[in-house]
């Protein structure tokens, strides 16, 4: 990957963030970490 690729990936991320929290107040940042929460305590029962 390419440091452009990586930087406009970056503030892709970045600008999703930032809309998340204007709009939503970070509900859907909030969804997602617990999700991942999950997620690794799935895959922490496996190994």
């Amino acid at each position: 990957m390419s440091d452009r690729i990586a930087f406009v990936l970056a503030g892709v991320l970045a600008l999703a963030v930032l809309a998340d929290l204007s709009l939503n107040g970070g509900s859907a940042l909030l969804f997602l970490a617990r999700k991942m929460l999950d997620l690794i305590d799935l895959i922490a029962i496996w190994r």
